[in-house]
């Protein structure tokens, strides 16, 4: 871990501080606020160089449905602004201060960096299919700009999306536009007790297939107690009707009853909290086809006291357990069964710096993603072993 911390207040200094740390050679831990900083693996650097002084919304559009924030912006003064004109966040990115034990809230540039995305996706994608444009810096301590103030803006290589999910590997995230939609009047969901995660999943499947525009599908597993839960979002009227006719089309998958608090569930279910991991505990996510959830659940269940919590219609499968190599060698082995990826999400430095935090990549992909890093990041001085080791 890094000791000193670095803040800079403008670009033009943050790129400084890159290009003096790639001259020597020196790597850099790059963070928002630090709240992640327990995901994947561990980063060895003398210094960190945080965004935290970058804030401030510098564009706001609620007529063209768009917002751009400097990356060291809290995620909730986004939303707070955002909610004045009833426009929402449409990833609805989850807050994880509870799960990594933080008190600081998530930054704009952490969570695009990271790609964190809620229970939304299901039906709007994930956080990097909303960003519309970005400023950054370069492992050369070169600013360079990316996308516009529209979706289709892109020719050639899109590095919006390149460095969405890139953990702050291939830049540093400065400046960042955000594509926003209205929010919802109303939000009705049903919950449906199923016998097992197979029967949950059945459930979940057939209300996504369903023509109602189901915007949250998640399965909670408490014991042997397994529910499912259907989210719909719109206007209230709309809610109303929909969510009847989808009672009616699901009566076959069991008992259902209408959650009196959904929007709160939702919140819940974003924030991994059914997942009720322990701090001692390690964290998870697995991503496979729905279909297999049921064998990787059976799977874990075998392998160790897992708890489990499934979002995306089982297509996200959350696992919290002992944080130990045999318990992530039988996450590994499922998801590698269920022809899915895994993420560590939260472990001891000690487990998340011995194996691997995600899966290997096929070769071609491996050799276009060092080719993508050398001309990003030459020196290899940001997060070096961030993702891999």
């Amino acid at each position: 871990m890094s000791s000193e911390v670095i803040a800079p207040e403008t670009d033009e200094a943050l790129a400084a501080e890159v290009a003096r740390a790639t001259a020597a050679r020196e790597p850099l831990a790059i963070e928002g606020q630090g709240t992640k900083r327990a995901m994947l693996r561990p980063v060895q650097a003398a210094r960190t160089l945080s965004t935290r002084n970058l804030t401030g919304i510098t564009l706001y559009r609620p007529t063209e449905l768009m917002i751009r924030a400097r990356a060291g912006t809290p995620i909730p003064e986004i939303e707070a602004a955002l909610a004045e004109h009833g426009q929402q966040i449409v990833a609805e990115p989850p807050d994880l201060r509870a799960l990594y034990g933080t008190e600081v809230p998530a930054t704009l540039g952490g969570v695009v960096s990271t790609n964190l995305s809620g229970p939304r996706r299901i039906m709007w994608g994930a956080m990097r299919d909303h960003v519309l444009g970005i400023v950054a810096v370069t492992g050369g301590g070169e600013i360079f700009r990316s996308g516009g103030r529209v979706l289709k803006n892109v020719t050639g290589l899109d590095l919006c999306k390149l460095l969405s999910g890139a953990h702050g590997t291939l830049g540093v995230l400065t400046e960042i536009s955000l594509k926003v939609l209205p929010a919802a009047e109303a939000t009705g969901t049903l919950a449906i007790a199923v016998p097992d995660a197979a029967a949950g999943v059945a459930a979940l499947s057939a209300a996504l297939g369903s023509p109602y525009g189901v915007s949250g599908a998640a399965l909670r597993i408490d014991g042997e107690a397994v529910t499912a839960f259907v989210r719909i979002e719109d206007f209230a009227e709309s809610v109303t009707y929909r969510l009847g006719r989808l009672r009616e089309d699901l009566a076959r998958h069991g008992d259902i009853s209408t959650v009196e608090d959904p929007r709160a569930l939702w919140r819940s279910i974003r924030d991994a909290e059914p997942l009720d991991a322990a701090p001692d505990e390690a964290v998870w996510r697995l991503s496979l086809a729905p279909s297999e959830a049921p064998g990787a659940v059976a799977a874990l269940r075998a392998a160790f006291a897992a708890k489990l919590l499934l979002d995306c219609g089982g297509g996200l499968v959350w696992v919290a357990g002992p944080a130990t190599a045999h318990s992530h060698g039988a996450v590994m082995q499922a998801a590698a069964n269920a022809g899915g990826t895994f993420t560590l999400f939260r472990a001891p430095a000690s487990l998340a710096a011995s194996v691997p935090v995600l899966p290997d990549e096929p070769l071609p992909l491996a050799a276009l993603s060092r080719r993508v890093k050398a001309v990003l990041d030459p020196a290899g001085v940001l997060n070096p072993g961030r993702m891999r080791a």
